[in-house]
């Protein structure tokens, strides 16, 4: 059920620019929010090119959210191991095995699915918001940002147009216009190297079994390749050595085709030849524009860390845009956005990307994401490790390096797990986030805590216990059991210990219970450090 009765401060649609992945997910995601957006693309349809092909554990858990992740999981294949094979010997080196996150998340795998066939269903899933609209043909041309609003600038199929928004969100890719009428720079660097991207219709599961994950790296000195199972097809994607003379169709099959061995009945269905980029947006916003994805970082394709990590933008960005525009925020709550996004992209997708380029070519024997431990590296490489820098000491990181789950901290993503409510029904923890932040009070629910009751639609309150609530307690209608204690074990908190969760999932606060705690945490949270109340 939506929050649907929130009077807003303006009366303007966000306007996104851009209908790939990002834009969609970002208009998904002000659609849960009950905020009116208008999303305009260029083309005059969803793109058909061969790109980026796996969605990682951390996406599809947003996508549930915005309620995308059913209709995808139908087009997709799941993928509970990604092989990292010696291509020389065939021998598996440091396999992902994804499974061990059954606890962790509803979705211990990730997905092979190409974006052309995923971008048609995210379409899908934002034709039927009741608050937004998508028009394709619209070319961004310019904008002008005034005081209260942003004027865009539009050339369409029927002549220029002019429109007016609250605030911009730039998704619009690698060649942002609105970067660029922006005047932003980008720092990094692009790499003489080129990557070639094949899909083929072949049969490999039955003529030609490998017995291979779905999606396997093979690392090579000459010659690395990734393998990926997708739904329809195999996909292929090797390097192109600099120099090389530009590649035919024939002579990308028969690359692939050399890799694999003879087989019969090879048709390519679709190549692309790219550039490698790490290259990231020195300003992430400048008043009333926002850049995400590829607008705000270009990240080499490895470990599919570029789509994915965009994603985290628009799961950032969105409930910022519903705090702000619903009053219950200021301005420097869009400031946090960069501080807090740009790291994981430049310093953390970024770096690991290249890290893992230089892995897959036998250039380097570690990678900072790495470890001996099978569990820290299912955590990072699903994107389920990313802890963002909500604390003054900037103690971001992506990896966890761990053998088993360590305590949470601030800024990490919050474990989901099982509970189960007063009335007896099985929960998942990630079903009560989103709306609101949520106080987690991990407590003795006998001894009748003090447990705020849940009057404020910006801040919702819940006992976890190992011990059901007392049927005529008055905190039975918040209180969650927590059979085993197994949430407050895998959390690692203290008794009488308050864990705030923001909407996207992070972890704002962790403080011993006392009276008017969570408030407190919360105002801090959003930046209200010095407000008497949250208006209403």
């Amino acid at each position: 059920m939506k929050n649907d009765a929130f009077p807003l401060s303006s009366n303007l649609p966000v306007a996104i620019v851009g209908a790939g992945p990002v834009g969609f997910t970002t208009a998904l995601a002000l659609d849960y929010y009950n905020i009116p957006f208008v999303l305009f693309e260029a083309n005059l349809e969803v793109s058909r090119e061969t790109k980026a092909g796996t969605t990682l554990t951390r996406t599809l858990e947003i996508w549930q959210r915005f309620g995308a992740a059913a209709k995808i999981l139908t087009k997709a294949l799941r993928v509970d191991e990604i092989g990292d094979i010696d291509r020389a010997t065939n021998k598996t080196r440091r396999s992902v095995k994804l499974h061990l996150l059954g606890d962790e998340t509803r979705f211990p795998f990730v997905v092979n699915l190409p974006q052309h066939d995923m971008e048609p269903v995210l379409r899908e899933c934002v034709s039927n918001s009741g608050v937004g609209a998508v028009h394709f043909g619209h070319r961004l041309t310019d904008f002008t940002q005034h005081d209260d609003r942003v004027e865009l600038h539009l050339e369409t199929t029927s002549g220029k147009k002019t429109v007016e928004a609250s605030y911009l969100l730039a998704c619009d890719g690698g060649r942002s216009t609105v970067r660029d009428r922006l005047g932003v720079a980008v720092k990094g660097q692009s790499f003489p190297e080129r990557y070639s991207l094949v899909d083929l219709k072949v049969d490999l599961d039955i003529e030609n079994p490998r017995d291979f994950p779905y999606l396997a790296y093979f690392s090579d000195a000459k010659e690395w390749m990734i393998l990926v199972r997708q739904p329809q097809c195999w996909r292929f994607l090797y390097p192109l050595p600099q120099g090389q003379k530009d590649y035919s169709i024939d002579d990308l099959r028969d690359k692939a085709v050399h890799f694999i061995g003879k087989v019969s009945n090879v048709e390519v269905l679709g190549s692309n030849i790219y550039n490698i980029h790490h290259r990231v947006a020195e300003k992430w916003r400048v008043n009333r524009v926002m850049l995400l994805g590829d607008a705000a970082h270009l990240i080499t394709p490895m470990w599919a860390l570029g789509l994915n990590t965009g994603i985290l933008d628009a799961n950032s960005i969105a409930w910022r845009m519903a705090w702000l525009l619903r009053g219950w925020a200021d301005e420097s709550l869009l400031d946090s956005y960069e501080s807090e996004q740009k790291p994981v992209a430049e310093q953390g997708s970024g770096e690991m990307a290249e890290a893992a380029r230089a892995y897959m070519a036998s250039k380097s024997k570690d990678v900072k994401a790495m470890s001996e431990h099978d569990w820290g590296n299912a955590y990072t490489r699903s994107l389920l490790g990313v802890r963002l820098g909500l604390t003054d000491s900037g103690n971001w990181s992506m990896v966890k390096s761990f053998a088993a789950p360590p305590p949470v901290e601030v800024g990490d993503r919050a474990p989901d797990g099982l509970l189960h409510d007063s009335a007896g029904r099985e929960i998942r923890l990630h079903d009560l986030f989103g709306r609101s932040f949520v106080a987690l009070y991990f407590t003795d629910t006998r001894r009748r805590p003090d447990i705020p009751r849940n009057d404020t639609p910006w801040l919702t309150h819940y006992a976890v216990s190992r011990w059901d609530a007392p049927l005529d307690s008055n905190i039975r209608d918040r209180s969650l059991l927590d059979p085993g204690s197994r949430i407050a074990q895998r959390y690692g908190c203290a008794a009488d210990t308050m864990v705030l969760v923001r909407p996207d999932d992070h972890i704002a606060a962790i403080e011993p219970m006392a009276p008017g705690r969570a408030q407190a945490a919360y105002r801090a949270a959003i930046g209200l450090r010095h407000r008497e109340a949250v208006p209403a």
